[in-house]
């Protein structure tokens, strides 16, 4: 059937849910009845010469229920669980990544079609954007992370992102399947996390760190009370103790902003038995490591590329958190802090693969932190390297045999 006859028929399951309040991004049953009962009367009149029938009546009543309650176009996209992301460059360029490698969809749409969808997402998200915010980054309801930018910090065109979480992950046995690791390496993450290990996650973008993090944290003992900072909702923690906290955007007047570093702090206070920080990027690092260095385990993740790397990152970020901060102070404290780093690659085929596990040592030399391989890449394969993690005795605590963990 025409354009013309399906606006019309949106015209008038739009108006029916202003007219019955009932609320679309809520009520979805509602809205699939008043768009079935809409298109009876479409058809009722049809019979009596009044208008087209209607050729495919279940693909008009998905694209009319994705137009009224969902994300238009973009709604068999965020449906399609191979999809991973979708971004917008440009009205007419609009991409998504499938298994790792991006694709150029066939979906058009005009500038106001972008305006209209980013406002939607928006109002479901509860953020604002505007000349004087050019940027947004808001979760949505179904755990989507969308982040948009506008002119004139973009030439011309909103940009527009989707990151979808996928949680193919909630434990370490789930990251063997998906091939991210080898049983002995997760076996051993699995073993470390119960020993209450501080983990540091590091890959660079798109490379699996916070399905990591996610599945990592499905070994933390049911018993521990766990708080999660992160700037935008993502994690979903298969614990029954847990405590989420997002940063929060200042409001149009400028006040009431929440940065991570503040999250970390407050958390800290909420009787943490581990805290896990969704990715370190600023200053926050350095509240972090005074609770690391106070006993408490935690996780997180960090950009970087390598596991070396990673821990010089961590041993730079706490600078920025004043003048007075030194890396006399810093760099001790991170080697006693950081117990292992997990460092993830994405291959060329899109996968995701852990790339080596580093043991932190607590030992300094020349300002360099002493790391040991534990597991490596060889020959394009994950195995056992020659060092071992810090404190054994608190495997052996648990009654975990460190040596046979590592040695299978």
């Amino acid at each position: 059937m025409g354009g013309e006859a399906q606006a019309r028929i949106e015209d008038d399951v739009r108006a029916r849910i202003r007219d019955t309040g009932v609320d679309p991004t809520r009520d979805a049953r509602a809205v699939e009845l008043l768009v079935a009962a809409v298109i009876d009367e479409w058809d009722e009149r049809a019979l009596l010469g009044g208008d087209a029938p209607v050729a495919d009546r279940a693909a008009l009543a998905r694209t009319v229920t994705d137009a009224v309650a969902g994300l238009g176009p973009l709604q068999p996209l965020l449906d399609d669980p191979e999809i991973e992301e979708i971004w917008i460059n440009a009205p007419h360029e609009v991409y998504v990544a499938r298994k790792g490698a991006s694709e150029l969809t066939s979906i058009l749409l005009t500038a106001e079609e972008v305006r209209s969808l980013v406002e939607r997402m928006l109002a479901l998200a509860g953020r604002r954007l505007d000349l004087s915010s050019p940027f947004v980054d808001a979760a949505l309801p179904g755990g989507e992370r969308l982040h948009v930018a506008i002119p004139d910090v973009t030439r011309r065109h909103w940009a527009v992102n989707i990151r979808k979480y996928i949680a193919r992950a909630t434990d370490v046995d789930d990251l063997v399947a998906l091939g991210t690791l080898t049983h002995a390496a997760a076996r051993f993450l699995a073993a470390a996390v119960r020993a209450g290990l501080t983990i540091l996650v590091s890959g660079g973008t798109q490379a699996g760190k916070t399905t990591t993090l996610g599945a990592l944290a499905g070994a933390i003992p049911s018993r521990e009370r766990v708080i999660t900072c992160e700037e935008v909702f993502e994690l979903a923690l298969p614990v029954r103790d847990v405590v989420a906290l997002q940063c929060r955007q200042a409001s149009l007047e400028g006040t009431g902003e929440i940065s991570l570093r503040r999250l970390v702090k407050e958390a800290l206070r909420m009787r943490p038995d581990r805290i896990v920080v969704g990715e370190v990027r600023e200053a926050e690092a350095l509240d972090l490591l005074i609770g690391l260095n106070a006993g408490l385990p935690g996780l997180c993740t960090i950009h970087a590329n390598s596991a070396r790397d990673a821990l010089a990152k961590m041993c730079t970020l706490p600078l920025l958190a004043g003048d007075n901060v030194s890396d006399r102070f810093v760099v001790p404290a991170v080697a006693s802090a950081v117990d292992l780093v997990v460092h993830l690659g994405l291959e060329a085929d899109g996968r995701r693969r852990v790339r080596e596990i580093a043991g932190v040592s607590g030992r300094v030399e020349s300002g360099v932190i002493e790391l040991a391989e534990i597991f490596t890449t060889r020959d394009g394969a994950l195995v056992r390297g020659g060092g071992f993690p810090p404190h054994p005795e608190r495997f052996t605590g648990l009654g975990l045999p460190l040596a046979e963990i590592l040695a299978a």
